[in-house]
């Protein structure tokens, strides 16, 4: 860590990151998936200790609006890493991305916030997006969601001897994400909760096998992905805190489609491809919603002069 420095001048950065969809059935906490649906982040550094939180969309009427923001918080982690002093701020946020649903919500707000701290830092003109994802998994706790968020496309992610790294694989482009929304929430700690501490081997090895099968299926033969996305470690312990999770599972794969739990849930992800059934005919449980997404390329971020008007303005590009 470096001796805190104060930004060279009052700086507004944007920061836009995806949602993202995690374990894909087999691979459980390292493969992630990043989808094209956003939250959007504007943050104007002030020269007081001024804390200013406007929200809109989703979290509205829940999120906190001042330090104890989720965005906030990590921001101010971050800039302690990369040696730069944070005082006051004004953050504007548009959430697309539901919460609680399995779908990267604490990862992209978690992602936004250490973004905005590099970009802050003396000579940070372009993301360093290993140590970004290092700072942010260590303040959620796991990599896979942050990976995909912060790569974008297929990400592979692990902890290693100096802390999580991970890579990141384009995906076929035949492969067609199909997202099913429920209105209801569930915790992931809730979630992670359901699982047993122990697996039989044959089940371990089995998607060890399946895992391995996906990487390929989603890069190179989506043909194989109905077989690739089976899974025997999480979704059957998880099934009695969502019965329509698992009942819309298994009407998707009844038809022959790839479809998986979202992250730990409730959200189901399908995997659409040519010659397979389309996720539109699987009729909607009540309550849910349906969206037809692509892969994501990962977060963007850019630092503009002045505070600005809110909004993405030109397209994010600093990577």
């Amino acid at each position: 860590m470096s001796a805190q420095a104060e930004p060279a001048a009052p700086a507004t950065v944007r920061v836009r990151v995806p949602a993202t969809t995690a374990n894909l059935g087999p691979g459980f906490d390292c493969l992630g998936l990043a989808l094209t649906l956003y939250d959007e982040i504007e943050i104007a550094m002030r020269s007081d200790d001024k804390v200013v939180v406007e929200i809109a969309g989703i979290g509205t009427d829940s999120l906190p609006r001042d330090d104890r923001h989720l965005l906030l918080a990590s921001m101010r982690k971050a800039a302690l890493e990369f040696g730069v002093s944070v005082r006051g701020v004004e953050l504007r946020v548009r959430n697309s991305i539901p919460q609680g649903r399995g779908l990267g919500s604490s990862a992209a707000t978690i992602t936004s916030g250490v973004v905005a701290a590099w970009m802050l830092a003396p000579g940070h003109a372009r993301l360093d997006l290993a140590q970004i994802l290092a700072v942010a998994a260590g303040i959620e706790g796991h990599p896979d969601n942050v990976a995909a968020c912060v790569y974008g496309g297929l990400a592979i992610s692990w902890q290693g001897a100096q802390g999580a790294a991970a890579v990141a694989l384009p995906v076929h482009p035949d492969v067609g994400p199909v997202l099913f929304v429920p209105e209801s929430e569930l915790s992931t700690d809730a979630a992670r909760g359901l699982l047993p501490t122990s697996v039989p081997h044959v089940d371990a090895a089995f998607n060890s096998g399946r895992s391995a099968l996906l990487i390929h299926a989603l890069t190179s033969a989506p043909d194989l992905l109905f077989e690739a996305t089976e899974d025997r470690l999480h979704q059957k312990y998880r099934s009695t805190a969502m019965p329509q999770t698992m009942t819309l599972l298994e009407a998707l794969r009844g038809v022959g489609i790839a479809a998986v739990v979202s992250g730990a849930g409730p959200s189901v992800l399908a995997l659409s491809c040519a010659g397979a059934a389309r996720p539109e005919a699987v009729p909607l449980p009540p309550g849910w919603s349906r969206q037809r997404l692509d892969v994501s390329v990962g977060v963007e971020a850019r630092e503009v002069p002045g505070s600005g008007e809110y909004g993405r303005g030109d397209p994010c590009c600093a990577r």
